[in-house]
């Protein structure tokens, strides 16, 4: 998540930019960032400063920009790393398929179907903990590429519910044509 942030912010305005985004950490939050290897975990607490420092860079010019840094980090990583599991020949296969991109990415939580039919499903944030508003804004941008990926045409992904609007937990409604 670290690596493909920082590569999102050097293509979106180079070297420059991402010196800016980490000139806004603080100590350890600095650390965590320059010795993350590309696999290895970050605590989501530096990840989410991470995101916070883009966010004060992109943000103002770019409302948009963890929508596009989540669909980045599944075309790169996601694709390079776990290409047989966003390569389903449909989408609900993708997302009913035993092996969950989200638990590849995230040690917590999981994300659940709540229901699905022909061209649509619901999916739930299930026990995630602590979050990021950014963080259901790089999921959003994230399923929508997968979906994509996954031979959805071009998808609709809405954040229906979000724990940080006052729900009990975030969901998200995905609809493909097909």
């Amino acid at each position: 998540m670290v690596q493909a942030t920082l590569d999102f912010v050097r293509e979106e305005v180079g070297a420059e930019g991402v010196a800016r985004v980490l000139e806004r950490l603080d100590g350890p939050g600095l650390e965590a960032v320059r010795a993350s290897p590309p696999l290895d975990e970050v605590p989501l607490g530096q990840v989410f400063a991470l995101w916070n420092a883009v966010d004060a860079e992109l943000g103002p010019v770019d409302p948009e920009w963890m929508e596009r840094a989540g669909a980045y980090s599944i075309e790169s990583a996601g694709r390079q790393q776990y290409g047989g599991i966003v390569g389903k020949p449909s989408p609900l296969e993708f997302l009913t398929q035993r092996v969950s991109l989200f638990r590849l990415f995230y040690r917590s939580g999981r994300m659940e179907v709540v229901s699905h039919d022909t061209g649509s499903a619901l999916l739930r944030l299930v026990d995630f903990g602590p979050s990021d508003p950014l963080f259901c804004r790089r999921q959003t941008g994230g399923l929508r590429r997968a979906l994509v990926l996954a031979r959805g045409g071009e998808p609709r992904v809405r954040h229906v519910r979000c724990v940080h609007e006052g729900d009990a937990f975030c969901e998200w409604a995905l609809g493909w044509d097909g």
